[in-house]
């Protein structure tokens, strides 16, 4: 039996819960089932922060819902115990924001700021978004059956699906565009609003692509919260729009099963450097 397998599954609401110490400190513990590799995954961490920036503000006013959240990833955590200090910087009728940094072993992992308001039930009156079926088809590749799933662990408390078309890194050929598509949901439960967050970061990264495998670490993320999102599978499409040496960005958008937006993500990472075919330029 693989360490993977053998892990205990623990839910995204048990992943993801925090302690109030009283102090505006809470303590949290990152478990090994959701990482990649031994680190713990920077979506989950990213909405670890927003649960611990919600329970702060206490719902001060209309400002019950996160909008936004921009974080700075300085060091890897690991798993087990940690510190979230959180600081409410404002407080207001319309938006409230905290200060949320995770610290352990006395050294600060991961900042973020984070917007709270109050989410639209309306439909927008204008979205221009990826065309994606509200389920993976029947050719998408789960994940947990990839040999990389003893890494990639949140195969374990999430269904994640890849469409295996232009992901052609599978097959080991480069040179397919930067964009990957993906649908993805908890097992066992339902997506909501933290999870949709789990969700902009859920792709291994679009530089597969080029023939760049390895860690490839997030430096700066902000996202972007739109809506609740509705039972069902919330699906993925991922890009690049550069790769200038190490650097290269990462845009998810994310989709309830409604057809509705309830996420954007934008991340800075570093990529990992390898021997690769340089992919035909596209005009």
């Amino acid at each position: 039996m693989t360490e993977r397998t053998s892990t205990v599954v623990h839910p995204f609401p048990v992943a993801c819960a925090v302690r109030p110490l009283g102090d505006g400190s809470f303590a949290s513990d990152l478990p090994v089932d959701w990482t990649v590799g031994s680190k713990p995954h920077g979506g989950y961490l990213i909405a670890l922060l927003t649960r611990a920036g919600l329970q702060a503000a206490g719902g001060e006013g209309t400002a019950t819902d996160p909008v936004a959240v921009s974080a700075q990833f300085l060091n890897a955590p690991a798993v087990g115990p940690a510190l979230v200090h959180t600081e409410v910087r404002k407080a207001g009728r319309t938006t409230t924001v905290v200060f949320a940094q995770l610290e352990q072993r006395g050294r600060s992992c991961v900042e973020a700021m984070v917007t709270l308001s109050r989410l639209p039930a309306d439909r927008p009156a204008w979205a221009d978004l990826p065309d994606m079926p509200a389920e993976p088809p029947v050719h998408a590749v789960d994940l947990a059956t990839l040999p990389s799933a003893d890494v990639f662990r949140l195969s374990g408390p999430c269904e994640v699906r890849l469409d295996p078309s232009g992901a052609g890194f599978l097959e080991g050929r480069v040179g397919d565009p930067l964009r990957l598509r993906l649908w993805v949901r908890p097992r066992d439960d339902q997506p909501d609003t933290l999870f949709s967050l789990v969700a902009g970061d859920v792709s291994m990264p679009v530089t597969f692509n080029l023939g760049r495998f390895g860690w490839s670490p997030t430096v700066q993320l902000t996202a972007l919260l739109r809506g609740r999102p509705a039972p069902g599978w919330l699906r993925v499409q991922v890009e690049s729009r550069a790769v200038h040496g190490q650097w290269f960005d990462e845009d998810a958008t994310v989709i309830d099963s409604t057809g509705r937006l309830v996420c954007q993500c934008r991340q800075l990472a570093l990529s990992a450097v390898a021997p690769f075919n340089r992919p035909r330029e596209r005009s």
